[in-house]
């Protein structure tokens, strides 16, 4: 018996070598950290009109803001905003932040880097350009022509969508998210992708402009908060937040607000 024992102790000694290291790694959630810190950081590149826009005095505004401060206050903790950009979205958000926001399109590179909520939101591609224009771009094929300017901001699923999907469209990059759309107006651009639900918007604030089709978008697309890549405790516990709200009316009355 003893013998036996003996020739075990290699293995023993992995074994025991193997529960230390597991019993000196982190077993806490990024939903652990956030409650012991008293605050939910929260990245987001405030120029996207409904869901995250940031107010000249610095403050933020939109459908994701009104949200995310519900389910920070839900969870007992306070918002931090940390500003970011379309291009540098997924870095900020993995060094800064414990969740991004602002109208962001579900996208399986994304996911790479990232977890997504459950989405909160269908939605999809859709044009936008002058009203007079409106029968002119109907379908992907009126708008991919080499006398059709594109215009797209940078570093986001618009750009990417616009690259993929027109091949004889001339694609021109504008830096600013919040005034592109009235290059569209002063005639530098014909046509801007975004999300249907934002042409819709877009159309509102600026008159002369329209959204082609947006109940039948070019692409479908879904709508979700970034979280943090493996951490099954943050995801469900921001996912049954979601559903809450959904269910309780919460959702419907924050998006109208913002959607009508």
């Amino acid at each position: 018996m003893l013998h036996r024992l003996i020739g075990l102790g290699p293995v023993l000694a992995c074994v025991l070598s193997a529960s230390l290291a597991l019993a000196q790694m982190p077993s806490g959630s990024r939903l652990d950290d956030v409650i012991k810190s008293g605050k939910l950081r929260v990245c987001t590149p405030g120029d996207y009109k409904p869901f995250s826009f940031q107010r000249p005095d610095g403050s933020y505004e939109g459908l994701d803001i009104d949200l995310v401060q519900s389910a920070a206050k839900a969870l007992g903790v306070e918002v931090m905003m940390v500003k970011s950009a379309w291009p540098t979205l997924m870095k900020d958000f993995v060094e800064k932040c414990d969740v991004a926001v602002g109208g962001i399109s579900v996208t399986t590179d994304r996911q790479k880097t990232a977890f997504f909520t459950t989405a909160y939101m269908v939605n999809g591609k859709a044009p936008i350009t002058k009203c007079e224009n409106v029968a002119k771009f109907q379908t992907v094929n009126d708008i991919d022509k080499p006398t059709v300017t594109v215009i797209e901001n940078p570093g986001g699923s618009n750009e990417r969508f616009a690259r993929a999907t027109f091949k004889q469209a001339k694609i021109v990059i504008f830096p600013d998210n919040v005034i592109i759309f009235d290059e569209i107006l002063k005639g530098n651009a014909d046509v801007m992708i975004s999300e249907s639900v934002e042409t819709i918007v877009q159309q509102k604030l600026r008159p002369g402009l329209c959204a082609v089709n947006p109940d039948k978008p070019l692409q479908y697309g879904e709508m979700a908060w970034l979280l943090p890549r493996g951490d099954a405790a943050m995801k469900g516990w921001m996912d049954t937040w979601l559903h809450l709200a959904k269910a309780s009316g919460d959702y419907d009355r924050a998006a109208g607000r913002w959607l009508r």
